[in-house]
């Protein structure tokens, strides 16, 4: 956080991990704070279905990565980027429950005047969202990729995250919920 209290990159992770691939970007944050350290200033958040309670969070932040599933053409996993004016018509189209409250939250920013300068959805094309903890193949292979995406995206804003060292990432230890996310 800066001296104003603005964060000036925030990289949120959306989605359910109990429906299937909707939980795709609270994995792909956690995948994120395993393999790299965050670099200054830049507030990775799983943010998971919480909706409106993130509120503060997106109004601090002066750029914003959000990392969800996105329903759009082509297969199961494949890559797809959105910035500013797309974002919002794209998390409208509801893909799950939790969808509803990531538009509201936008449209909340956006009322308040608290809106990032820089809007980016980063995500994958989703292949179930029915109940279950388990991400489908497709989307579990490119998770990976995902990741690397939001590292370049960040690095792209001028926020470059580090490769963690295998005892930093020996260190971090088991996650309370590796058994949810599949780590």
């Amino acid at each position: 956080m800066s001296d104003d209290g603005s964060v000036p990159l925030l990289v949120l992770g959306l989605g359910n991990v109990l429906c299937g691939d909707d939980g795709l970007g609270a994995v792909a944050v956690h995948l994120l704070e395993r393999r790299y350290r965050a670099p200054d200033g830049v507030l990775v958040l799983d943010g998971g279905t919480l909706g409106l309670s993130l509120l503060p969070n997106l109004e601090a932040a002066r750029e914003a990565i959000l990392v969800d599933a996105i329903r759009a053409d082509g297969a199961p996993g494949s890559f797809v980027r959105l910035e500013g004016d797309d974002v919002a018509p794209a998390v409208a189209a509801r893909l799950s429950v939790h969808q509803v409250g990531v538009l509201d939250l936008l449209e909340a920013a956006r009322w308040r005047e608290r809106y990032p300068s820089r809007l980016i959805l980063l995500g994958l094309v989703p292949q179930s969202l029915e109940l279950g903890v388990v991400r489908t193949p497709a989307v579990e292979a490119a998770l990976p990729g995902l990741v690397d995406r939001i590292v370049a995206e960040a690095a792209g804003l001028g926020h470059v995250f580090l490769p963690r060292t295998e005892d930093e990432m020996a260190a971090i230890g088991p996650d309370a919920l590796a058994h949810v996310y599949g780590l």
